[in-house]
């Protein structure tokens, strides 16, 4: 028995799973970052403890997954930019205190990659690219079988990479590629395209509805986050010549309206043998990616893969 973690920009959620991805259980509360991390933290503490009571086995272990940069295997989350104040927060150490159980930390987008490798469409390869596309982006690396974290802890920033000279401010900067893959980043490129339609409190998801009324306007902003994302697609597919690039978030929700320009310049910058080799599907465990994930860092780390076989 996991208790799994999935702390979001936008939610936080608590499930208790097994070793072969199985949720037994899922509360759920709403992160509101701007609050900061105490406020967070006892609200999670609390949704942990009423997650194990009433348990007829044991919890083994506590398994987070939570957007960086961070020091992994310390557990010390170091200033996320869709959880702003959490300052060199040492997130590991403070759940053993609070409850006396071995806790492992890992990266959101490699907790992602690791779930689908795991348990969806990156089962049977070796070779995958995962994007959170979600609040931000960030992306998890299984090169050669195994997770990929880099000498930092940073590989997988791919959201931080500068793709345009302009575009949405999103993760310091203007161009990222997280200000045309991400659910705020999409939301900020409408505002900047078309500010007589769109404005500040304008999410993804209103700029998609509009897409599937039949806007022109909508039409332009997804073809012009998918122009960009295809150049991100044939970068990641250049540099890892992955098998799949698997796609979380927005590319479970809405693919349909930026995908098909994305898959175009993918097919037409990166390498031939590349773009032959590499298939862009959306995640097989759809919206249940982020509880099964939240399991990955104790399944991963505590060699609870190697049992199951």
């Amino acid at each position: 028995m996991i208790l799994g973690v999935d702390i979001g920009g936008t939610k936080t959620a608590v499930v208790v799973g097994t070793e072969r991805g199985e949720i037994l259980s899922r509360l759920q509360f709403a992160t509101d970052s701007q609050r900061g991390f105490e406020k967070i933290f006892a609200e999670l503490s609390t949704a942990i403890t009423l997650a194990m009571s009433g348990l007829l086995k044991p919890i083994t272990a506590i398994s987070v997954s939570v957007g960086g940069p961070l020091d992994i295997l310390k557990g010390v989350i170091h200033s996320p930019p869709n959880l702003p104040g959490w300052n060199n927060i040492p997130l590991k150490d403070l759940l053993v205190e609070r409850f006396s159980l071995p806790v492992f930390v890992e990266h959101d987008g490699n907790a992602g990659a690791l779930a689908e490798f795991y348990f969806g469409a990156g089962r049977g390869y070796r070779n995958i690219v995962f994007l959170t596309m979600g609040t931000g982006l960030g992306a998890g690396l299984i090169l050669n079988g195994k997770v990929y974290r880099g000498t930092t802890d940073t590989a997988g920033e791919l959201g931080h990479i500068r793709i345009a000279e302009d575009g949405p401010l999103c993760y310091g900067k203007s161009g990222s590629l997280e200000g045309y893959g991400s659910g705020t980043g999409m939301a900020k490129l409408a505002g900047i395209m078309f500010p007589s339609l769109w404005n500040d409190s304008t999410t993804v998801s209103d700029v998609y509805s509009a897409w599937k009324q039949g806007s022109p306007e909508a039409r332009q902003v997804f073809e012009r986050a998918g122009f960009y994302l295809g150049r991100g697609f044939a970068m990641i597919a250049d540099l890892f010549n992955p098998e799949r690039i698997i796609l979380g978030g927005l590319g479970i929700r809405i693919g349909e309206a930026f995908l098909p320009s994305a898959e175009k310049v993918l097919r037409r910058e990166a390498l031939p043998q590349s773009s032959a080799a590499c298939s862009i599907v959306p995640a097989q465990l759809g919206e249940a990616i982020g509880d099964v994930a939240s399991l990955c860092a104790a399944l991963d780390q505590g060699g609870m893969m190697e049992k199951v076989g």
